[in-house]
């Protein structure tokens, strides 16, 4: 049986690991989890799962969380902590082999790199930390021999598609994207959007940030980051095509013009489990793929008029260093900006290209550097989306 401990079991990846944890029940046990303010479902988790270790974002939530234990019935409480040191107690517990690693943003930087140190299997939902520190986190993974799976859809697909190849015989990755709610709409609709339009993805049930970095191809141009760190690939053999069925989640194209794909239902249950099972392959729980039901599938290359996102993310790639910690680090804030209806949409590329080219970037040497550059890129971006704020500076087209 295999021990598992996720960091972000109430988000939507936490919630759809612990589904397959119930699905593979004889495969594994839950030994810790780490959550941040949805103290009332990390409660009825604790209650089912019975971990050993439990960490909450706030020292202060901690006095709630043990009263809602009590009012369901927890007499045997698990280990509680918080912060930055609970996030590495649970990515770190000798119990555990393997970490999901399923926080949003920055804050799973540090606990994943410590559990790749200690040569734990991580199955990484999180982004930002291999944008972040790709370097330092594979180099982490091979000096420790640990294995580091991917749990997004698209990464998770190519993964799959290089079972059994060569990087030699790969000519390049194509990552697919479903080009969000705004596909269709023109950058003055944009300009005009709104919170919950932003909000509604036409495809995938997502947390608020990423929904967001969909929405503006962000996500897309740090799933490009990090596929490079991933699978070695550089900058110009990374494509993205717009596909809004996402039936086909990635695609790789083989040095004699071959095409292999990765196909299945949108449902991120078939990623985890993968990454939970490999290199087994267990039957899944879900339907499978219905063809008689798919009517098309198309393809379109991005517009990267209307989504700059997308090409400061291939930009920061090519600049290498800390330029996509900085990057990764001012999205994060503006996109907080415009979910708090601070900023309006348009401004989100506006003010990363604003930080990136404030940003002197530094060699991506050690853990310093790259939290260094995380932390005065979000202090310069919270600084201009103050100033923008205040005098309704214009977004850009």
């Amino acid at each position: 049986m295999k021990t598992l401990s996720i960091l972000g079991s109430t988000g939507s990846i936490g919630q759809s690991t612990l589904s397959v944890v119930d699905y593979l029940k004889d495969d594994f046990q839950v030994v810790a989890l780490a959550a941040g303010k949805s103290l009332s479902e990390l409660a009825r988790q604790i209650l089912r799962y019975q971990p050993q270790l439990v960490s909450v974002a706030d020292d202060q939530d901690l006095p709630m969380l043990q009263e809602k234990l009590r009012d369901l019935g927890v007499t045997a409480m698990p280990e509680l902590m918080s912060g930055e040191a609970g996030l590495i107690a649970v990515a770190c517990h000798p119990q555990v082999d393997t970490v999901v690693s399923a926080t949003v943003g920055a804050v799973g930087f540090l606990p994943t790199y410590k559990a790749l140190q200690m040569g734990r299997r991580v199955c990484l939902a999180n982004k930002e930390t291999l944008v972040m520190a790709g370097e330092l986190m594979t180099t982490a993974a091979r000096e420790a021999g640990a294995e580091l799976l991917p749990v997004d859809s698209e990464h998770n697909a190519l993964h799959q598609c290089m079972r059994g190849e060569t990087s030699a015989e790969v000519r390049r990755l194509i990552l697919t994207a479903s080009g969000g709610p705004f596909r269709e709409k023109t950058i003055d609709e944009m300009r005009q959007a709104t919170v919950e339009q932003a909000l509604a993805h036409p495809t995938w049930q997502m947390g608020a940030k990423i929904t967001i970095d969909s929405a503006t191809l962000m996500n897309k141009g740090l799933e490009v980051i990090e596929a490079g760190w991933l699978f070695a690939f550089s900058a110009d053999k990374i494509s993205v095509a717009v596909h809004p069925q996402s039936i086909v989640h990635s695609m790789i194209e083989m040095i004699d013009g071959s095409i292999i794909a990765q196909l299945g239902v949108t449902d991120m249950r078939l990623m985890i489990q993968y990454a939970l099972t490999y290199p087994d392959r267990l039957p899944a729980q879900l339907p499978p793929l219905s063809f008689e039901k798919l009517s098309k599938l198309e393809f379109f290359a991005p517009d990267f008029e209307k989504f700059p996102c997308l090409r400061l993310a291939y930009e920061a790639m090519r600049e290498g260093g800390t330029m996509p910690a900085a990057m990764s680090a001012a999205n994060e804030i503006v996109v907080a900006a415009f979910l708090h209806r601070a900023i309006p949409f348009m401004d989100i590329p506006r003010l990363i290209e604003a930080t990136m080219m404030a940003y002197d970037k530094q060699p991506c040497t050690s853990i310093e550097a790259v939290l260094e550059a995380d932390s005065w890129a979000r202090s310069y971006a919270e600084g201009l989306v103050h100033h923008s704020h205040s005098i309704g500076k214009p977004t850009i087209g």
